[in-house]
């Protein structure tokens, strides 16, 4: 550790502590009488009426502006308790001539609310301090507010400068709950957007700028521009400040929140984990022998589960159909309360995530991931893209009853794409999804699973498989066009959904998966196919495949591809595979 310049007659004494204490309680009691009877603060709601209004302001700091190495556990304390303000200011809208309140807006930040040690400013010393931090939040709006030339109506000005901070050029707010406040107004109504990605706060104010001078000083700059000490570095054992973090060694750890479990993403997870990262899962699959959870848990500092939200998620599943827009619905809420479980288990020095897509959207709004990087572990085409490709499905079969059964909502999708957007690495298995990400992602194989027994068809000509349900995203409409007129055998794997007719005039019979070895050929032309196991099953068998290139596995040796929808290409692949006509 490196001695600063403080001496040892500058060290804060319990009375001096306790003297500090008296005094803030009585000026916060006096502005907590101020604020009740006289000024009225207000908290303002989340809007979306300006939402596509101009930027008249914009304000961006570095999060991560440590000079030591042992200063990161204050600053990821910082960044923590940052991720938890912006929840209450991120999207408020405030009418025209009301006064914005930093401490009515954002509540205190208490431990009981989540808070943690950040770094705080004061007496000339970084301490750490229970929501420490916050000072670059209203810093930075304090800066977008001179920006948009706002009336300043409260603002004090930090004692020390600290290095690369906004009170080096008379910008910074200096906030101490609650009677150190931030407050102004604009005769204008305006929106605050804030946003933290991994290497900086920002906050923009959307609405209508203000064109006439207004009042911005209030209260004088302060000019201390001393050496600031810090008690993570200033090495005075004596202070009864000194808070001992834990070692640097063990700073920066991941978590890895994941869902239902896939091969591919299994071996990902035990080829690059930590020893002091933390895995969370909806429920130990070993210990209850449930195969969609039986993640590979060794290895990991912390393994945390949420059991609770899987059993309801399992109940609620069972009453409801296989398909239809209850059932993705449901998914999605269920989707909503994992991640919300998991959100609750981050520790505060998680600098980076992995994160399963299905979850993504819903830790993205919450602001969970901002401050930390993080990759996606993709099985699944992005909802913008997905809905696409139903949407083409649907013009070429209007007459489908699956087709248009389900749309997300577009706020849902928003926070998606903004998600993908700002990810560091795209992991999948799947060439399709993998395609649409190629300066991020990171493809990786497909499991190879054990080949299936082959058996005799038994009716003596050409056999396909249909390993799919009947629906028009599967490809169930352009298979029945492609073979109409064949002299062959199909057999479907899965339930009729579109009608109980719909093969009605071929030579078809239900089966199962046993029956996939029974095939000469097997083909999915799919609009979209996240999970093509049968695929697999078949080619490790030595059993021909056409499949569509939405279902991923492009460059597999005896796939043969062809685009969705293209029932021509597919009646043509499947007549010279099988040597049959029309």
């Amino acid at each position: 550790m490196t001695q600063n310049s403080h001496s040892t007659s500058s060290v804060p004494t319990r009375l001096s502590s306790a003297v500090f204490r008296a005094k803030a309680t009585a000026l916060q009691g006096r502005r907590f009488v101020t604020d009740t009877f006289i000024d009225r603060a207000v908290k303002h709601a989340v809007g979306t009426a300006m939402l596509a209004d101009a930027v008249i302001a914009e304000s961006a700091t570095p999060l991560w502006t440590e000079t030591e190495p042992e200063e990161r556990f204050l600053v990821a304390g910082k960044i923590h308790n940052l991720r938890l303000a912006i929840r209450a200011i991120d999207g408020i809208e405030i009418k025209a001539g009301q006064t914005f309140s930093f401490w009515r807006q954002v509540g205190r930040a208490v431990r009981r609310r989540g808070y943690v040690r950040g770094r705080e400013l004061r007496e000339g010393c970084v301490i750490p301090n229970i929501g420490g931090g916050l000072c670059q939040l209203s810093n930075a709006l304090y800066d977008a507010a001179l920006q948009a030339n706002f009336e300043i109506v409260e603002r004090h000005a930090h004692t020390q400068v600290i290095p690369g901070s906004l009170a080096e050029t008379g910008r910074d707010a200096t906030v101490f709950w609650n009677y150190i406040d931030l407050r102004f107004r604009s005769p204008n109504a305006f929106r605050i957007e804030a946003v933290l990605d991994a290497e900086r706060l920002t906050v923009r104010f959307r609405g209508k700028k203000v064109t006439e001078k207004q009042l911005y000083q209030i209260s004088r700059n302060g000019s201390g521009h001393a050496e600031v000490g810090s008690c993570a570095t200033c090495g005075v054992d004596d202070c009864h400040r000194v808070v001992r973090e834990p070692s640097t060694a063990d700073f920066g750890k991941a978590a890895w929140l994941v869902d239902e479990r896939t091969p591919e993403f299994d071996a990902y997870l035990q080829r690059e984990r930590k020893t002091a990262d933390t895995l969370l899962i909806p429920l130990d699959g070993k210990r209850f022998r449930k195969g969609n959870y039986a993640w590979t848990t060794d290895g990991f500092s912390a393994v945390r589960q949420s059991p609770a939200v899987t059993a309801i998620r399992s109940y609620r599943s069972r009453k409801l159909s296989a398909q239809g827009a209850a059932r993705q619905q449901n998914l999605l809420e269920m989707y909503r309360r994992l991640a919300e479980s998991y959100a609750k288990k981050l520790s505060y020095d998680v600098l980076h995530v992995v994160v399963q897509q299905n979850l993504l959207p819903f830790l993205w709004s919450g602001g969970h991931l901002g401050g930390r990087t993080f990759d996606v572990l993709m099985n699944s085409l992005p909802m913008w893209e997905l809905q696409c490709r139903l949407d083409i499905a649907a013009e070429l079969h209007p007459q489908s009853t699956t087709l248009g059964d389900f749309r997300a909502d577009a706020r849902l999708i928003a926070d998606e794409k903004e998600a993908l957007a700002n990810a560091r690495r795209v992991i999948t298995p799947h060439t399709a999804i993998a395609e649409m990400f190629i300066e991020k992602a990171e493809l990786l194989p497909w499991h190879q699973p054990v080949a299936i027994k082959n058996s005799q068809n038994g009716g003596g000509k050409p056999t396909l498989a249909f390993p799919a349900s009947t629906v028009g995203r599967k490809g169930c409409y352009e298979l029945r066009e492609a073979i109409g007129g064949m002299d062959v055998r199909l057999i479907t794997l899965g339930p009729y959904i579109e009608s109980q007719d719909f093969w009605k005039g071929l030579d078809v019979v239900r089966g199962t998966d046993d029956d996939l070895g029974k095939a000469d050929l097997v083909v999915l032309p799919a609009f979209v196919e996240h999970r093509p196991r049968r695929l697999l099953s078949a080619v490790a068998s030595g059993i021909p495949v056409i499949a569509s290139e939405a279902c991923g596995v492009a460059n597999i040796a005896n796939i043969h591809t062809i685009p969705a929808g293209d029932a021509s290409a597919l009646g043509k692949t499947i007549g010279r595979l099988l040597d049959v006509n029309k």
